[in-house]
């Protein structure tokens, strides 16, 4: 059942992705820290930093959110690690319910090659709904040159399934303005991005890429899954 206050913060999605279209990624960010305050936070996957280091410019002391799943490669907890250390953000890492072992005693080894939706259900999209409960906005990384299924993203748009205005900053952006902004400001980024991982996510979902391939396609390759459920 929605409510005065879903309507309020829908209502003021929907003119914002009106109005920030064509906005620069820091003025989208500043919009939302005028707009929500300690309501808003950052979500990274700590693929890179860049989001994270436009809101820290944006909003010194953000609120920046991390997913610990268990099963992320040791250089995405490093590359979340310096971002703290480096960064003027407050790094919150949410974890499952569950462990690995103790998830592995209720549904058997290896969840993630049986039925990936449920183990990004139970160590993605349940902790991270939990997370965000006391949030009125949150930002993602999310770009429309990723993939077929992002080619829509809005820059600031509605998140009905957890009732929050979602903002994807660089949601304009191509891979040449991540590489340019990087660049230019020193920005930390996951090594194996250096290393043929054009995404990074979950060490037994995730591959090496090919020329050519989209960006996502080194995730749960050959399952049909481009998705993890946080996004759609």
């Amino acid at each position: 059942m929605t409510t005065d206050q879903d309507e309020r913060l829908k209502a003021v999605a929907e003119q914002a992705g009106r109005d920030l279209e064509d906005a620069s990624p820091l003025d989208v960010l500043r919009w939302a820290a005028d707009t929500f305050g300690e309501k808003f936070c950052v979500t990274s996957s700590m693929e890179d930093a860049v989001v994270a280091h436009l809101a820290s410019r944006a909003f010194p002391g953000v609120d920046v959110v991390f997913l610990d799943t268990g099963y992320h490669f040791e250089e995405t907890i490093g590359t979340r690690d310096a971002v703290e250390a480096v960064m003027d953000v407050n790094v919150i890492t949410l974890t499952p319910r569950q462990s690995v072992a103790e998830q592995d005693a209720q549904y058997g080894p290896g969840l993630h090659d049986r039925d990936p939706d449920l183990c990004c259900a139970l160590r993605k999209v349940k902790p991270l709904e939990e997370g965000l409960t006391g949030y009125d906005a949150w930002a993602t990384g999310l770009r429309r040159d990723e993939s077929p299924t992002r080619a829509n993203t809005p820059v600031v748009g509605w998140d009905g399934k957890r009732r929050k205005v979602k903002v994807s900053p660089i949601a304009r952006w191509t891979q040449d303005d991540v590489d340019a902004y990087v660049a230019e400001h020193g920005v930390l980024t996951n090594p194996l991005l250096m290393d043929g991982y054009a995404s990074v996510g979950c060490a037994p979902c995730t591959r090496r890429v090919a020329e050519g391939e989209d960006a996502r396609a080194g995730r749960w390759a050959g399952r049909g899954k481009t998705e993890c459920g946080l996004h759609g």
